[in-house]
């Protein structure tokens, strides 16, 4: 009797060398044996019991937490300060009226920041002694504003700028603020790029080359997609960032969902508002990184079966 292995699982050539199975091709059709039953029937069992089994240590694990903290001697003052109801309704709505401008600008910027980042990655890995001043302009670049506090940028631009008051130069604390962001995270984006360039093996632009493409066009065509494939869960996770640091805007003024809520608190003195908006940014944030987590381990798996990345 032959087993043709690659058809069926190790269970089944098991079965088919105990003889209670049918070897694959054979003319009747295939029946599971009371082995393979008996296994499977085990596995489902010891499946729920895991599930239940994680399931009562994630209550009893809550509820310990739970206690230790409404038993915490800081406790009924900490809820009156933090988790007010009352003072809840009334800031969340005015939250999510300026998380529109948070969202606004995460579109706008994280675009601009794609952009600029690119633009200056492909500067740095220009190759040639005449491109040598704009690579040292893109390298300069990159470790300014990669060392520069974002906080300290912002200040500069948004509180800074205006102080010049120079004709044609906007006051707007949303337009500067933005171009803040977007200057500092081009600086993060722009070595994620050159990163992903510099992965691409010589190999693939001397083909490119080969096959009579020019150097513009072995960059355009075969080298960038290759890279920004490879870059893209670094690309989400700097995308994360920026869509928190959106929220430091506020510094200027805009009215964002960090400034709405620090309009409540100022008026009540209670600080509920500010758990109220970052619980906002954690809602808004966790969709994102999770799917950020899901691409990390697709190209893992794609780059550890061998396919392209």
């Amino acid at each position: 009797m032959t087993v043709v292995k690659g058809e069926f699982g190790r269970d089944d050539e098991d079965d088919v060398k105990d003889g209670t199975v049918e070897a694959p091709g054979a003319a009747d059709p295939y029946v599971p044996s009371p082995r393979r039953l008996e296994r499977e029937r085990y596995r489902r069992v010891r499946a729920r019991r895991a599930t239940a089994i994680a399931a009562l240590s994630t209550l009893v694990t809550g509820a310990a937490l739970y206690l230790l903290v409404v038993s915490a001697p800081g406790w009924p003052r900490t809820k009156e300060t933090f988790f007010d109801p009352a003072y809840a309704r009334e800031a969340f709505p005015k939250v999510l009226e300026g998380l529109w401008l948070n969202l606004r600008l995460l579109l706008v910027c994280g675009a601009a920041v794609l952009v600029l980042g690119m633009l200056i990655a492909v500067a740095r890995t220009l190759r040639g002694p005449v491109f040598f001043p704009l690579r040292v302009l893109a390298a300069a670049y990159t470790d300014f504003f990669r060392g520069l506090p974002l906080i300290i940028n912002l200040m500069i631009v948004v509180l800074g700028v205006p102080a010049l008051r120079l004709q044609g130069i906007t006051v707007d604390p949303v337009l500067l603020g933005g171009t803040a962001l977007t200057l500092t995270y081009s600086a993060y984006v722009a070595e994620v790029f050159r990163a992903g360039i510099e992965s691409v093996h010589p190999s693939q632009r001397a083909a490119a080359r080969s096959l009579g493409l020019t150097n513009r066009q072995a960059l355009r065509f075969v080298v960038l997609p290759q890279a920004v494939r490879r870059q893209v869960p670094p690309l989400l996770n700097d995308l994360v960032s920026l869509q928190k640091d959106t929220g430091l805007v506020s510094i200027g003024g805009a009215v964002d969902a960090v400034r709405a809520a620090d309009i409540v608190v100022g008026r009540s003195l209670n600080y509920t508002p500010y758990i109220v908006a970052g619980l906002v940014f954690v809602a808004l944030t966790i969709p994102m990184t999770r799917f950020t987590d899901w691409v990390t381990a697709r190209t893992d798996r794609r780059r550890a079966q061998g396919g392209t990345t």
